[in-house]
């Protein structure tokens, strides 16, 4: 087979099929469509079912008050998801590859967390400020790196992950 060097950027074709139609409507394909009745037809019975399997998985490990978290957790999930098929079009890029967006779903969660945890159990919130057994001493100093860690965390870990994705992509580029 003799290719030339422009020929990965044809669109691949599956039983004759060019695959970019298929991953342009399988996204669609998780949003359900507004009707008068709970399950319409298939494609939103499908769709009910896997909104079902992923919010039940996300909630196993919760108790009962976390549940509540139910809806933003599973519409994180499919929009994550959705994003990350569109990034598997030619031409294109997968935006949860960029600093921004990583950043901008991680600050808002980090800190809905924070809070949270602070109005629901603050001593215990506060307590992760100062290891046990700390000397007197130390604890002004210890208080204020924890704290630093703390704040600094949602930024550390955008940055981590938008440096694996990227690397990922990188090391997938330089083999192919």
């Amino acid at each position: 087979m003799n290719l030339s060097f422009f020929d990965q950027f044809m669109s691949p074709y599956l039983l004759g099929i060019p695959l970019i139609l298929i991953s342009l409507l399988f996204p669609t394909l998780l949003f359900p469509s507004p009707g008068n009745r709970w399950i319409t037809n298939r494609v939103s019975t499908l769709q009910s079912w896997f909104i079902c399997m992923i919010t039940k998985q996300l909630m196993i490990p919760l108790n009962k008050k976390g549940h509540k978290w139910a809806l933003i957790l599973s519409s994180l999930m499919v929009f994550l998801l959705t994003i990350n098929l569109l990034g598997l079009l030619p031409y294109t890029f997968t935006p949860t590859t960029q600093l921004s967006m990583n950043l901008a779903l991680a600050f808002p969660l980090w800190l809905a967390t924070l809070l949270t945890g602070l109005r629901n159990q603050p001593s215990a919130s506060l307590g992760h400020l100062l290891p046990e057994g700390t000397p007197t001493p130390l604890i002004p100093a210890l208080i204020m790196i924890e704290t630093t860690s703390l704040l600094i965390r949602p930024l550390a870990l955008g940055v981590r992950l938008t440096a694996n994705l990227t690397a990922g992509h990188l090391l997938i580029q330089l083999i192919s």
